[in-house]
């Protein structure tokens, strides 16, 4: 019993591309034992993933795993073993947590049949014993109406529940071995909280050994036993995570640690004149329920009675949980998305009541950037046509040499190379990606960036790259940003005031620092305290 329960020895994984080999892990090891947790670090493309996959014998078809590898499973070599005998292991002694449960659930089958089949194909089970089982699971993990959610659809449920579904698929056979694959990224603070907090009762309950694969440093603080760093396929540091985190040995390490968003944003100057305002907005959506021959119409107010203001050079931002109206707020006071009542002044000027003609003049002075560039930047064109679309729309720059400078100064601005000019989007690292949308959006020279959740798919050092650079284009260009987010620790280190809200309403408003330091009230503080502590 002393023995690790998984022992990975010098795994190593490549794959057969059109144009040669990538070597995607060399010669990884690590161990887990029963009961532990062990996290493995490194941004993307760093190989967690492909080495998680390896163990559960689940890689690409054009994936060449190395002679040297073994992975050990309970005394047992894996590696070895036929694709039928790692199918009565995989989701009854081995069970995995993949990343977006929105693609990993079924979106035709109802919760149940898909929680029940891998109950199923594990065990003989009655029709009326394997829904009491499910609904038990069910509501182990914490999902509220078990009995209800057992019929509905992934598309109905929230994020956090979809991820609650997969860790009961994942649990129904009370494994040994839980592999979670950044089971927490895409997931609000105070979700991740639940989701990190269910997951250690439930491993203490059941005494598995997990093995979390993460970027989030915080997470791995908090909930792992030991650590493994993995940069480019490769392991550079491995220890006990206090004494890592403590005093790391590898630069690496070192980087990613301190990659951590930090410090405050410049002082707002003295007076600093309005150049946006959105005063007591209201947006309501009409939501149809009920059958054909029984319809009814609900209204969801959104957004209720909101006034944002954002000043010269000065960063806004609004936090919350999804569906808590961020959005909804910002898109209807650049104009962008409907709302019924609101004044909405930009550089004194009101611009609620203008048309769609009359507004034309103020768009090139506010611009947005989105949450996920790859879906925002066209694929079909290469980046020199992308960045030049809103000069030649908007009729900027006389003569296509000078539009030429224009989008090279733009590159310069996000500090990306020239030869960027002449690729597609999908050649770029999202990190990269970003950078770019950042360049379509300033090369407009505006005076107003909406900023929707611009860092929250990123790595942890690429993402302190981005805050760097919005910091300093906001310097250069005397940039006003309104910046969407839920992630605080952002929040904290680019924004001078926050409006935090809840159900379209202002829960608490402020100078950043105070908001975070003192939240006044309960739903502020259980933000912070997820965001900061991450699980009680």
């Amino acid at each position: 019993m002393n023995d690790p329960l998984l022992k990975v020895e010098k795994a190593q994984v490549s794959f057969k591309t059109t144009i040669g080999t990538t070597h995607a892990v060399r010669d990884v090891s690590y161990e887990v034992n029963r009961g532990e947790t062990l996290a493995v670090v490194g941004e993307s493309g760093s190989g967690k993933s492909v080495t998680a996959r390896a163990i559960m014998g689940m890689l690409a078809p054009n994936a060449i795993v190395g002679q040297d590898t073994h992975i050990w499973f309970d005394g047992q070599d894996l590696t070895t073993w036929s694709e039928l005998e790692l199918q009565r292991i995989r989701g009854k002694r081995i069970s995995m947590i993949f990343q977006e449960p929105l693609t990993s659930l079924n979106p035709v089958y109802r919760i149940g049949d898909q929680v029940g089949e891998i109950i199923k194909v594990h065990r003989d089970i009655s029709k009326k014993a394997l829904k009491a089982e499910v609904i038990r699971l069910l509501t182990e993990v914490q999902l509220p109406d078990p009995e209800q959610r057992y019929s509905q659809y992934p598309h109905e449920m929230s994020g956090g529940q979809r991820q609650r579904v997969m860790i009961a698929m994942a649990l129904a056979n009370n494994p040994d071995l839980l592999i979670a694959d950044e089971p927490t990224t895409a997931l609000d603070v105070t979700v991740q909280a639940e989701i990190l907090s269910l997951l250690k009762d439930l491993q203490q309950k059941h005494q598995m050994a997990v093995v979390l694969i993460t970027h989030d440093l915080t997470v791995v603080s908090q909930v792992s036993d030991r650590v493994v760093v993995m940069r480019q396929g490769e392991v550079v540091e491995r220890g006990v995570t206090s004494e890592v985190f403590a005093n790391p040995q590898h630069p690496y390490t070192k980087h990613l640690i301190e990659s951590e968003p930090k410090g405050l944003p410049d002082p707002l100057p003295e007076g600093a004149a309005p150049v946006m305002e959105g005063r007591d907005m209201e947006v309501t959506f009409k939501i149809k329920t009920g059958g054909f021959f029984n319809p009814q119409v609900k209204e969801l107010k959104a957004v209720d009675k909101i006034t944002a203001l954002i000043r010269e050079g000065e960063t806004l931002g609004v936090v919350g949980e999804s569906g808590s109206g961020k959005t909804t707020l910002a898109m209807a006071m650049i104009k962008l998305g409907e709302y019924q009542k609101g004044a909405i002044t930009f550089k004194g000027d009101r611009i609620d009541q203008l048309s769609r003609a009359e507004l034309r003049p103020y768009r090139t002075r506010m611009q947005v950037v989105f949450q996920d560039p790859f879906s925002s930047l066209n694929p079909r064109m290469i980046i020199r046509q992308i960045l030049e679309e809103g000069l030649v729309v908007n009729e900027i720059g006389g003569s296509a040499a000078e539009r030429d400078r224009i989008v090279r100064q733009a590159l310069d601005d996000v500090q990306m190379p020239h030869s960027a000019l002449d690729r597609f989007p999908h050649e770029f690292s999202g990190g990269q990606r970003q950078r770019l949308a950042i360049a379509r959006a300033i090369a407009l020279n505006p005076e107003f960036i909406l900023l929707d959740e611009p860092t929250s798919a990123l790595d942890l050092s690429i993402q302190a790259q981005i805050i760097e650079l919005l910091r300093d284009l906001r310097r250069k260009h005397g940039l006003s940003y309104l910046f969407i987010s839920h992630d605080l620790k952002v929040v904290r280190a680019l924004c001078h005031n926050v409006i935090v809200m809840q159900h379209g309403q202002v829960m608490e408003a402020g100078p950043t620092d105070q908001v975070l330091t003192n939240p006044e009230t309960a739903y502020t503080r259980r933000l912070v305290d997820a965001a900061f502590k991450v699980v009680a």
